[in-house]
C-alpha cells in the first residue's frame, strides 16, 4: 500500500508542476516532474484513443440504442467523435506549442526581411504552417511584414497559409482521411498561398493599401530578433497554455460541428449528396466555393462536417474546396482587412484566393 501512495503521490506532484508557471532556471526535480508529468499525460491520453469505439459501442448498448437505425448511426458518431477530435487537437496543439517557443513574430520577420518575390513567398508560405496565427491574428503580423519592409506579395503568402495551412487543420486531416490527404491537402494549400502571393505581387498594387499603412511601410521598422533562453520546463508550459487556449476557444465549434455532421451522417440519403456534391457535377467546386467564403468557423468546426459529406458521396475535392474557403477567406477576417486594405485589393485578394481554392478542388477531384 506504501509503494502505491508513494507512486500517486509522485503523479499528482508531477501534475501539479505539469499545469504550475515555471519561472526562473529550472532544477534538476523541476526537470524530472515536468518529463514525470508529460509521461503521465501521453500514456493516459493513448489509452483514451484506443478505446474510443469500445467506449461509444458500450454506451449505445448501455442507453438500449440499436446502432443500425439512423438515430443510433448518428449518435455513435457523435459519441465517437467528439473526443476523438478534441484528443488529435490536444495533443498537437501541444507539440505546436512547444515549437512555437523558437518562432516568434521577431523571428519571422527577420527570417522574411530581405528575401524577394519568390524565395520570399516560399519561406512566408511555409512559416504560415508552424506560426501561432489564424485569419485574424495573422492581421497585425501582415501589418509589421509591411512595416519592416517585407514585399506585399510576401506577405500575401503568409496571411493565406498562416489560417489554411494550420495545427489544428493538418491534426484532424491526419486523424480523419490518413496521411496521404493531409499530405495532399497541404501541398495544394501551400500552392495556393505562394502563387497567390506572386500573382499580387506582380499586380503592383502597393497604392491600395490605406495611406496609414503606406506611412509605416516608409518609416521601415527595425527587425529585432529575440531571445531564446527559454528553459526546457516553460517550453512546456507554453505547450500546456497553447492547448488551453485553442482547444478552449474551439471546443464548442467542435461539438457543435460533430453534431451537425452526426446529423448528415445518420439521416442525408447518400444518393442526395452525391448527386449535389459528386465527381460528375461539374459546378459542385464553384458552388462550394462561393458558399464558403462568407461562412465563419475554423479547422475544428469544419471538419467534422466534411467528413460527414464525404460519408455521405460527396467529392472529396469538393468538400476540400468548401473547407479551404471557409478557413481562408473569413467574414472577420475581410472587415479587419478593410482597415488595412482599400476595397480594390481586397477584391483582388479574395478573387485569386478563391481561384486557386477552386483549381485545388478539381485536382482532387480529379486524383482521388
Amino acid at each position: 500500500m506504501a509503494t502505491k501512495t508513494s507512486v500517486a503521490e509522485v503523479v499528482v506532484s508531477a501534475m501539479k508542476t505539469f499545469l504550475r508557471q515555471p519561472t526562473g532556471m529550472a532544477s534538476q526535480a523541476q526537470n524530472l516532474q515536468w518529463i514525470a508529468g508529460i509521461f503521465v499525460a501521453a500514456v493516459v491520453w493513448i489509452l483514451l484513443y484506443n478505446n474510443l469505439e469500445l467506449f461509444a459501442t458500450q454506451l449505445l448498448q448501455i442507453a438500449r440504442i440499436n446502432r443500425t437505425n439512423r438515430l443510433g448511426e448518428a449518435l455513435h458518431f457523435f459519441i465517437y467523435e467528439v473526443p476523438k477530435v478534441l484528443l488529435l487537437l490536444t495533443g498537437v496543439v501541444f507539440l505546436m506549442g512547444v515549437i512555437h517557443t523558437f518562432i516568434s513574430p521577431e523571428r519571422t520577420r527577420a527570417l522574411l526581411s530581405g528575401h524577394r518575390t519568390g524565395v520570399g513567398n516560399v519561406m512566408a508560405a511555409t512559416l504560415g504552417i508552424v506560426t501561432p496565427f489564424c485569419s485574424c491574428s495573422a492581421v497585425p503580423l501582415f501589418i509589421g511584414f509591411l512595416q519592416a519592409g517585407i514585399p506585399l506579395g510576401v506577405t500575401f503568402s503568409f496571411l493565406i497559409s498562416a489560417p489554411m495551412i494550420n495545427e489544428v487543420a493538418l491534426a484532424l486531416l491526419f486523424g480523419m482521411f490518413g496521411w496521404k490527404v493531409a499530405l495532399l491537402y497541404t501541398g495544394m494549400g501551400l500552392a495556393v498561398a505562394i502563387i497567390a502571393g506572386m500573382v499580387i505581387g506582380k499586380l503592383r498594387m502597393e497604392g491600395s493599401l490605406e495611406e496609414w499603412v503606406q506611412k509605416l511601410q516608409k518609416s521601415k521598422m527595425p527587425v529585432e530578433d529575440d531571445d531564446d533562453a527559454i528553459s526546457w520546463p516553460m517550453r512546456l508550459h507554453e505547450g500546456v497554455m497553447h492547448v488551453r487556449e485553442i482547444v478552449g476557444k474551439v471546443w464548442l465549434y467542435i461539438v457543435f460541428g460533430v453534431g451537425l455532421g452526426a446529423g448528415i451522417h445518420g439521416y442525408v440519403p447518400e444518393n442526395f449528396m452525391a448527386s449535389l456534391m459528386g465527381k460528375s457535377v461539374w459546378w459542385s467546386v464553384p458552388v462550394a466555393v462561393l458558399i464558403g467564403v462568407p461562412m465563419y468557423s475554423n479547422a475544428a468546426g469544419i471538419l467534422p462536417v466534411v467528413q460527414a459529406l464525404l460519408g455521405k458521396g460527396a467529392a472529396l475535392g469538393t468538400v476540400m474546396a468548401f473547407m479551404m474557403s471557409v478557413i481562408a477567406l473569413s467574414a472577420p477576417e475581410m472587415i479587419i482587412l478593410r482597415k488595412v486594405l482599400k476595397p480594390r485589393l481586397i477584391a483582388v485578394f479574395a478573387s485569386v484566393v478563391a481561384a486557386g481554392i477552386m483549381l485545388v478542388g478539381f485536382v482532387f477531384n480529379l486524383l482521388l
